[in-house]
């Protein structure tokens, strides 16, 4: 497996999706119910492979990422050849900015003597769906870039 399975509420929302893929295979549903009593490996193989399709699919589409932590915000935009980082952090410990109160006093102090902001460039490996999923195991979020956008506006003023 090159991803990771999908979890049971992500097959139970992916149910047509994933009965179509069995369907490709030529397996019927009843087919499937024996697979998964008589054969559970061969079943966990199917759930293997199709969960690997539908993260390479979601992957290959991703252009942010965000990753909040208490005290730091990175910001990921993802292009072909290099993925692009915005972080910001706060020095100063009594905020936490994954709250409402915090991120609200980060909006308001931006250029407070306690909020750091880096930018970096780090080229893509060969396996540009593998480091986004890296990115997203640590914990990061795909976005639509709107928050990258914006301090890629201030890191540039």
């Amino acid at each position: 497996m090159k991803y990771a399975r999908l979890t049971k509420e992500q097959f139970e929302e992916m149910h047509q999706e994933f009965i179509n893929f069995l369907a490709t295979q030529s397996i019927t549903a009843d087919e499937w119910e024996k697979i998964k009593k008589e054969k559970p490996q061969v079943a966990e193989e199917e759930m293997d492979i199709f969960s690997d399709l539908i993260w390479e699919g979601v992957l290959t589409k991703v252009e942010y990422l965000e990753h909040f932590s208490p005290n730091q915000i990175f910001l990921f935009q993802i292009t072909a050849a290099t993925i692009n980082l915005i972080a910001i952090k706060v020095e100063n410990e009594a905020i936490d900015i994954t709250t409402r109160e915090g991120y609200s006093w980060l909006q308001n102090n931006l250029m407070d003597d306690s909020v750091n902001i880096y930018t970096s460039t780090k080229a893509m490996s060969d396996d540009r769906n593998k480091d986004i999923f890296a990115l997203v195991k640590q914990g990061a979020n795909i976005t639509k870039g709107e928050l990258y956008r914006y301090f890629e506006n201030v890191v540039q003023d």
